[in-house]
């Protein structure tokens, strides 16, 4: 076979097969570029795909940057950026320069001052022990700031090859069509889909200077929401529009149930108001605090939804994490994969999220 790996996920070409990766039939090896049929599926029927690689795969792959003499392009997910954030990354790419490349900008409402969420990314960075030479903002999917991308990359790149990394849904393939659009003449795109673990191997475009961009699977994070909910809910569960906050004036004993996906209680404070962040199509619900446990056992997967019933235990069961918000704290719960709940902090609140199992929960400085 003359092509040997595919233009969309790069996973090795085969013919012998048709339950396994990369096959591809011989009537498909006429099209130009050549893709597997998984990838052909997903791009032409949206078709979802459960084959992903396993985590020790990814590192293998992901270990191999810092053994070149690259520049190395990390995407995160502002809608999830502690969920989407590589632990470790300098360990895996050695001395390889980083650019923090920040997508996902434009789901943040449309009044929000960029600078501010640009000095919020940089602390956070630092206090992940993430040394960057730039961080940039952008949305590839709406081409903001794009061109800071492109500025930022020639700055450092000097002649070097370029690797992509990320975790899965955060963007990459989508930033990565744009640089080929940018950098070389080719007519190739990546597969680019709703779904997680879209690339499957390492995926080489050849710049017309004679370097290349690679790109790698996303990592696979079950700590995200993402990765868990059934792949119909995804599309509620991850926004594509700037969210609307969602404002709640609460007294101590209410709890707020986000479809069967989570539930906010204000266990003790004064009344005051939360604020969420999460996708427009989730409805929250609010009921008392003594009335919560019923409100989900009655209506889990039929008025609190996503997921719908027959779905529902595919996830694991939700678990309790306490928090608590000190007086005069101006801090955000996030919850990975769903958003985040931005406390005022004004009067402190002792609070409970309860979210499925292993699914990342964390405190941090307001993000808005």
């Amino acid at each position: 076979m003359e092509n040997k790996n595919c233009a969309g996920c790069g996973v090795a070409l085969q013919q012998e097969n048709p339950d396994q990766l990369g096959f591809v039939p011989e009537q498909a090896l006429s099209r130009t570029p050549v893709i597997c049929q998984r990838c052909y599926r997903i791009k032409n029927y949206n078709e979802a795909s459960g084959i992903t690689l396993n985590q020790d795969d990814f590192l293998k792959l992901l270990g191999h940057v810092g053994t070149t003499d690259s520049l190395v392009v990390n995407i995160v997910d502002l809608f999830d950026f502690e969920g989407s954030m590589i632990s470790g990354l300098p360990r895996f790419v050695g001395n390889n320069p980083i650019i923090l490349v920040v997508n996902k900008i434009d789901l943040l409402p449309k009044v929000t001052n960029y600078n501010r969420i640009l000095n919020w990314v940089q602390r956070q960075a630092k206090e992940a022990g993430l040394k960057v030479a730039n961080i940039v903002l952008c949305s590839a999917r709406k081409n903001m700031g794009f061109e800071r991308v492109i500025e930022a990359l020639d700055e450092h790149r000097k002649g070097r090859d370029i690797y992509v990394v990320g975790a899965t849904n955060v963007g990459k393939s989508t930033l990565i069509n744009r640089l080929i659009h940018d950098y070389s003449d080719l007519d190739a795109e990546l597969t680019v889909s709703q779904y997680p673990g879209t690339t499957l191997d390492l995926v080489r475009i050849p710049l017309d200077d004679g370097g290349s961009i690679i790109d790698t699977p996303g990592i696979v994070y079950k700590h995200r929401l993402t990765e868990l909910v059934n792949k119909k809910d995804l599309m509620k569960v991850m926004p594509d529009k700037p969210m609307k906050p969602l404002v709640f004036q609460l007294n101590s004993g209410q709890s707020v149930y986000f479809g069967a996906l989570a539930r906010f209680d204000f266990l003790q404070g004064e009344r005051q108001s939360f604020t969420f962040y999460v996708s427009n199509s989730l409805e929250a619900h609010r009921t008392k605090l003594e009335k919560a446990d019923e409100l989900y056992e009655n209506h889990k997967g039929v008025l609190l939804q996503p997921p719908v019933l027959e779905n529902l235990d595919e996830l694991p069961k939700l678990t309790k994490h306490a928090i608590r918000i000190p007086k005069g704290g101006n801090l955000d719960v996030s919850i990975s994969g769903l958003g985040w709940v931005k406390a005022n902090g004004v009067q402190g609140a002792e609070l409970a999220i309860h979210v499925p199992r292993g699914v990342k929960v964390a405190v941090r400085e307001s993000l808005i």
